[in-house]
């Protein structure tokens, strides 16, 4: 096939215009609108370190008061995609949130879907439409879109927790804003899904909402993993998905996440498909090869990994287990129709 032609091969009087009537030709740049074969990603693999992020984090509470800041956050950003565009791949926002001990990050409700993964500390809870949910290391705590949520903290050490959202999908589609609300009144879930397989019935009908369950509890994935692993097959990958108890679909409408467990001295794939990963380690260190990049991640380490990404991950322990919680794009190619596996 013949190369396409350039703008620069175009008369500069024809281009201008083009300019004043605002109009672009295509053929300059329909190869990389539509590339052959596989698409080209701005994401690149990145590894953010917890040794860099903690002190940097803690330094922002000493600089900037809660009510300065709403949320004490700061954004770990994939270069590839442009610091200031603040986004780890195409539609996923990351960013590791502080809030200390006696403060309170006011209530708001906003379009965009988000979950936290809490990294250390304990005395926190995350209030959602009212529903109080405990936020203790490595559980999982839904805030979809469009339900009110705070949260304060009334223990005796800082508490971070990473955010994960779909928030460059909201603002690429222009529906991107958030609504300030008053104080919730707390109180405790209604019921909860205490063991798989049994959904709890009042007067003839499960859950009202869309998210009948809000907080995965570190400890429950954590046994599921172990129990899973038992009977899983050495270099297989060792995963549960957090979904939807009553549904058994994904726990967000855009975004799906994972726990992973790797046994001391284990190395496995992730099978290669077309939607970008991020990844956090929630306990152990460990090795990972995203592409050509490789990544010596620790404990709370995030690293990410583009579409179509070869990815291989290693426990280098002898002793330990590694546990990762991962979150991905996939629930939304798939609505779009354009996921793949290859």
């Amino acid at each position: 096939m013949n190369p396409l032609g350039t703008l620069d091969e175009l008369p500069r009087d024809y281009v201008e215009e083009l300019t004043r009537a605002n109009l672009v030709p295509l053929w300059p740049s329909m190869r990389a609108l539509l590339p052959p074969q596989a698409p080209r990603s701005a994401t690149l693999p990145a590894h953010w370190r917890w040794t860099a992020i903690r002190p940097l984090l803690l330094r922002a509470g000493e600089l900037t008061p809660m009510e300065k800041a709403e949320r004490r956050v700061l954004v770990l950003a994939n270069p590839g995609r442009g610091l200031d565009n603040l986004q780890a791949s195409a539609a996923i926002y990351l960013g590791m949130q502080l809030v200390l001990p006696g403060e309170t990050a006011p209530s708001h409700r906003h379009t965009p879907n988000a979950a936290r993964v809490v990294v250390e500390g304990e005395g926190a809870v995350t209030l959602v439409d009212g529903e109080s949910c405990a936020m203790e290391p490595g559980d999982l705590i839904l805030t979809p879109t469009g339900q009110w949520h705070e949260h304060r903290h009334v223990g005796r050490v800082p508490v971070i927790w990473l955010d994960v959202l779909d928030l460059p999908l909201m603002v690429y589609l222009d529906v991107s804003y958030a609504v300030e609300g008053t104080s919730q009144t707390a109180q405790a879930p209604a019921y909860s899904y205490a063991a798989g397989g049994l959904a709890p019935v009042a007067h003839g009908r499960r859950a009202q909402g869309p998210y009948p369950l809000l907080r995965y509890e570190w400890r429950r994935t954590r046994e599921a993993l172990q129990a899973l692993a038992s009977s899983t097959e050495p270099g297989t990958p060792v995963q549960v998905a957090y979904v939807n108890p009553e549904t058994g679909g994904d726990c967000l409408n855009t975004l799906a996440f994972a726990a992973l467990l790797l046994r001391p001295g284990e190395e496995v794939v992730i099978p290669r498909d077309s939607a970008a990963r991020v990844f956090h380690a929630v306990e152990g260190d460990g090795e990972a090869q995203v592409n050509d990049t490789a990544i010596a991640f620790e404990h709370a380490d995030t690293f990410c990994a583009p579409g179509l990404a070869t990815v291989r991950l290693a426990n280098r322990s002898s002793r330990a287990p590694l546990y990762l919680v991962s979150a991905d794009e996939s629930p939304l190619q798939r609505k779009l129709g354009v996921y793949e596996q290859r």
